[in-house]
């Protein structure tokens, strides 16, 4: 019991530290610049509360049980199966989740012209198909820039041929299908199966997996819009809330619950359903072992419904009403100032980087440390939103960010220890979660109806951003370590250790 209370209050202050900036932010602006309603405030302030509760139980609950769940998992298909067994389980895992993930259900309704089960579908079997790509990497210990440069040649070369309205929503799909459900379990699977290897590399290799599993998601989404080319993909925005008085307030709330609780049950039964195949089959796990997963997944079911309810009832609204609100101010161009305040803290409140930084801080024993990481992801989530921000008030095509974007981060991977490449292709998909979806998107889209631009092509994208910078940001990140591995003598000696072993002969040993 004393564990518990211990992790509860740790879990608390983390979500406040989180969330808190955001609130100050948003009411700092809404008694300043940008008046709003009081209807949407009470909604924003009521969404904030469930938000750190929800956040809190989540990050407890994944470390309970989703992270157990696959690293046990992970290390028995990779010790025990052969290898066409492997990529059946993987494809089928991959496929299931991804099916089930929330917000992969919002993107299907964006993208116009298209049918919603077609779109899941095709996305789904994406990311089930390079889900079973990152293992056989992993099984065979070929570097993941091999593979990146070849997947991302072919995404580049599609996309001179996809219809430009698709661009935009193929590689904001990349960042959305890999959100809260989907991370935690991935990346435990990956660290499961590297626990089998005993060679030196297997921890760098042990992360990837959301990186290859983004994808996915990108090339399927391309595909259709060259089988479908719609004609029309205009895209309505939801009318803002008119709420009179605080029974009206408790309704919107109220409505939500059923939805979520609901959409996270049918996100939650695939994983559990293949967790309780393997422990009838051949994990055997103990009593002890089996009743604190299932409390885990308890505290994991909580959190999220509790976490989207509030950010897609009350933060929602709140982020589309100040973009519309700033750009029509005179002084319009402060919306990317604004943005990029925006951006660096609100990568802060989603609930799946906080499982990267502390996965990351364990594997590495320490080496690499979760505020360093966080402090990376912040400026490069900052800097995307300002990109995105300048989009919106420019019109240009996201092709013109996202290709050199994505052309200096696999250069990057040339120059810097392969952990840190590793886990800064997982960090795109990481840092761009419900609260990019429900918060900053709408912030876009409210911005883009006032400037008069076209929501699908410049409001759309902001996730592809989010999703895109912290590659650059933590392999940077990683080339400091790298300089001051060979410059400081009082770097800790377990550091050097690690990260000496990743690089071979390239590092020196002090």
């Amino acid at each position: 019991m004393e564990f518990y209370r211990t992790r509860f209050t740790e879990k608390l202050k983390e979500s406040l530290e989180a969330v808190s900036p955001i609130i100050a932010i948003v009411v700092f602006l809404s008694f300043t610049i940008t008046p709003v309603p009081s209807s949407i405030l009470l909604l924003f302030l009521f969404g904030a509360v469930l938000l750190i509760v929800g956040m809190m139980l989540f990050t407890l609950g994944a470390e309970l049980s989703m992270t157990p769940m696959g690293e046990r998992v992970g290390t028995k298909m990779a010790d025990s199966m052969h290898l066409g067994t492997i990529l059946l389980l993987c494809f089928t895992l991959g496929f299931i989740i991804t099916v089930s993930e929330p917000d992969l259900q919002v993107l299907a309704e964006q993208v116009p012209s298209i049918p919603n089960v077609v779109l899941i579908f095709f996305v789904a079997c994406g990311v089930g198909f390079f889900l079973a790509v990152a293992m056989i990497r992993m099984l065979f210990s070929v570097p993941l820039s091999t593979f990146l440069i070849f997947f991302y040649l072919i995404v580049f070369l599609i996309t001179f041929f996809a219809p430009k309205d698709f661009l935009a929503v193929a590689f904001d799909s990349g960042g959305v299908t890999t959100g809260p459900m989907t991370v935690p379990f991935i990346m435990a699977l990956g660290i499961g199966f590297a626990a089998v290897r005993s060679d030196k590399h297997a921890e760098d290799d042990s992360f990837g997996l959301v990186a290859l599993c983004s994808i996915g998601p990108i090339l399927a989404v391309l595909l259709l819009g060259l089988v479908y080319q719609p004609e029309g993909t205009g895209y309505t925005p939801a009318a803002l809330p008119d709420i009179q008085n605080s029974i009206e307030l408790w309704q919107c709330f109220r409505d939500g619950f059923p939805a979520y609780i609901m959409e996270i049950a049918f996100s939650l039964l695939p994983i559990a359903v293949f967790f309780a195949f393997f422990q009838i089959c051949s994990l055997k796990l103990k009593k002890k072992t089996i009743v604190k997963i299932i409390i885990g997944i308890f505290y994991t079911y909580i959190g999220l419904v509790l976490f989207l309810t509030g950010v897609n009832v009350g933060f929602m609204p709140a982020g589309n009403y100040l973009g519309q609100t700033i750009a029509g101010l005179p002084f319009r161009f402060i919306l990317i100032p604004i943005g990029m305040v925006m951006g660096f803290f609100i990568v802060k409140a989603e609930p799946a980087v906080y499982v990267l930084m502390e996965q990351v801080e364990e594997i590495t024993s320490g080496a690499i440390s979760g505020k360093a990481m966080g402090l990376s992801l912040s400026l490069g989530v900052a800097a995307s939103v300002g990109l995105s921000m300048f989009r919106v008030l420019t019109g240009i095509s996201i092709f013109w960010f996202i290709v050199p974007g994505y052309a200096i981060a696999i250069c990057l991977s040339f120059f810097v220890p392969k952990i840190f490449t590793a886990i800064a292709f997982d960090s795109g998909g990481v840092a761009s979660g419900p609260m990019t979806a429900t918060f900053l998107l709408p912030f876009a889209i409210g911005a883009c109806q006032t400037a008069g631009g076209d929501i699908v092509k410049d409001a759309f994208g902001i996730i592809a951003m989010v999703a895109m910078t912290p590659l650059i940001a933590i392999q940077i990140l990683g080339a400091s370590y790298k300089i001051r591995l060979g410059h400081d003598k009082d770097v800790h000696p377990l550091s050097v250790s690690y990260l000496d072993s990743l690089e071979e002969d390239d590092i020196i040993e002090l």
